[in-house]
This record gives structure tokens, sequence and C-alpha cells, in this order.
């Protein structure tokens, strides 16, 4: 078995809060995360697929077909996007690190295992400090 993974950029917007708190609770929970215009990142995604590397082709899948199906799946969707009003995906959730992880997951995981391969993990780096990496668990 072998991993390998594609790296992918995209910048997003986003505001963590919940609606039926009052501003107070919310800046108390979420920071300044909680702005009531939001804030942006530039963040970094890391698509993980494994399997089996074919002989003829030394690969375990053309890496560029991964890069087609994360712009056509996720980055078409959220790239200069605001995950709270304009991603479809997102609607009704809170657009944390975690949760937009987990979504990503979820729409590329089916057109991934049709393919040669299996999809293994993504990491979603928001900042220099903070990723998620979620496993279909």
């Amino acid at each position: 078995m072998i991993y390998i993974t594609r790296k992918e950029h995209f910048c997003a917007s986003h505001k963590l809060y919940v609606q039926e708190w009052s501003e107070e609770k919310n800046r108390e929970i979420f920071g300044k995360c909680s702005n009531p215009n939001g804030h942006g990142h530039n963040y970094s995604i890391y698509v993980t697929v494994k399997g089996e590397v074919d002989s003829k082709t030394g690969f375990l899948i053309n890496l560029k077909i991964i890069s087609k199906l994360i712009q056509d799946y996720i980055l078409e969707k959220i790239d200069h996007k605001d995950f709270n009003l304009d991603v479809e995906f997102m609607k009704g959730i809170i657009p944390t690190t975690e949760n937009i992880t987990r979504e990503i997951w979820r729409k590329l995981e089916g057109p991934i295992n049709e393919l040669s391969c299996q999809l293994h993990c993504i990491k979603l780096q928001e900042t220099e400090k903070n990723y998620a990496e979620y496993y279909g668990e």
C-alpha cells in the first residue's frame, strides 16, 4: 500500500457564530473569529489517496486526475467565497476548520473511490499554526 498526496490552495472567508447566542457569548467562545463582518484565510488543502502502484505506469494514480477532482468538486465552489453565505455544502454548518475538512471529505470520497485508489485523508491548513485532518471516521 502506498499513499500519495496532492496539495492545492484557495482563499475563503467565514464567520464563526451560533445564531441563537448573543454577540457577547459568540465573542466569548469564538473570539475574533466571530467578527460581525467575518474574516478570511489563505487555505492549503492536502488530499491523500492510497492503493497499489500500477506496474506499467509506476503510479498509484496520475495526480492530475486528483487535482481535477479537487478543482471540480471543491475549489470551484469555495475559492474566493464566504463559507457562511456562498458555499451550498456548508449551509447550516458552522464553518470551523474541522467541519470544512469533514464536508470536503464527503464531497470527494465518492469520486475518488471510483478510481483505482481510495481516499485516505483530507488535511485542511487554515493558518501556519492550525490544521485539521479527517480520515472518514
